[in-house]
């Protein structure tokens, strides 16, 4: 484990107003290295049963991977790729024999013991980085919302409401090759807080709600609040929920 503080962890899920759930999430611990944690969340699209293949493929390509990585002689951020990568043509086979079009987001981040931390994205799942209740950093989603925000032509509230804000540019199972955004985080500090979730949670909260529920409640106590907020947020109307959270806290005495 890593000196100076220890982890504490919650994964949530919930299917919200849909009918079925197509979502995925996981926290993973290294089976053979302590301190050594990968954290998923994949947004599965495509049909009843194919969002939900799509998204198990995502959590199984990861759970391989993981197995087999070495946090001392590995490269993090090319085990990431691969997961995407190699989870992007498996559903893409699946779809050959399937008649949905099974695609998915996702939004993982790997922390090692030394406490250095690296992550990927591809479509609207998102990972935020609060420094006690300050963003330091989030994920920029692949969506047309996001480059018309890049554009200048739309603010951020603005992309929330707009009509068509969960049409993506990129994920995986698509005739293109996925987006891959990878970001590396040094060196994480007592206090910080990662959170990995879909647009079924983020779409309801502003970052400063989230930045101050995430610091001021235990990670299992924030996924709950989160949940049932984004739920009542949702009026009937909302999509499968799923996040991940870690919070790095002092070692007490």
């Amino acid at each position: 484990m890593v000196k100076g503080y220890r982890i504490t962890a919650s994964t949530g899920i919930h299917k919200g107003d849909r009918e079925y759930q197509q979502d995925q999430v996981a926290l993973i611990s290294h089976p053979r290295t302590a301190g050594c944690l990968l954290g998923v969340v994949a947004d599965g699209m495509g049909g009843r049963s194919g969002g939900r293949k799509a998204s198990d493929q995502v959590l199984l390509t990861a759970r391989q991977l993981f197995e087999r990585f070495s946090p001392e002689h590995d490269d993090a951020p090319s085990m990431l790729k691969q997961i995407v990568q190699e989870a992007h043509i498996v559903i893409k086979l699946t779809a050959i024999s399937a008649e949905q079009e099974p695609h998915s987001t996702i939004a993982a981040f790997l922390l090692n013991p030394e406490g250095d931390c690296h992550w990927i994205h591809a479509g609207d799942s998102r990972i935020y980085h609060f420094r006690g209740d300050r963003l330091v950093k989030r994920t920029l989603d692949h969506s047309y919302v996001q480059t018309l925000v890049d554009l200048g032509e739309i603010t951020e509230e603005e992309a929330n409401a707009h009509p068509q804000s969960n049409v993506l540019m990129g994920c995986l199972g698509t005739e293109a090759d996925p987006p891959m955004d990878v970001h590396f985080i040094p060196k994480l500090r007592p206090g910080d807080v990662l959170m990995a979730c879909s647009d079924g949670i983020w779409h309801y909260f502003s970052t400063s709600e989230m930045g101050s529920v995430l610091s001021a409640l235990t990670p299992r106590e924030a996924t709950e609040f989160l949940i049932d907020k984004a739920r009542s947020r949702g009026h009937g109307g909302g999509d499968n929920l799923s996040l991940a959270v870690i919070k790095l806290e002092p070692l007490s005495g």
